[in-house]
């Protein structure tokens, strides 16, 4: 005892009365973008998660008066 035709074609027709034809247009754009930009994510070129790492901690940064590289504080003391 399985769906044909005849079931589907009334399912379908009162999804359409239920929920209008302009809310399924942009439910169907909507899905159709999300495989688009999934497809599009799948061919680039995945980084690796350690190369990312390393170049993070090769620079050196300032915040609030102390040098930071790799890791290591080096506290600035002021010239009176």
């Amino acid at each position: 005892m399985g769906f044909g035709i005849k079931e589907l074609v009334v399912v379908l027709v009162i999804v359409a009365l239920v929920f209008g034809t302009k809310k399924i247009k942009g439910v169907g754009s909507d899905v159709g973008g999300w495989i688009r930009d999934f497809k599009k994510a799948m061919k680039e070129e995945p980084t690796s998660p350690l190369e990312e790492h390393s170049e993070a901690h090769s620079e050196a940064r300032t915040i609030d008066g102390e040098a930071v590289l790799d890791s290591e504080t080096v506290v600035e003391k002021e010239r009176v």
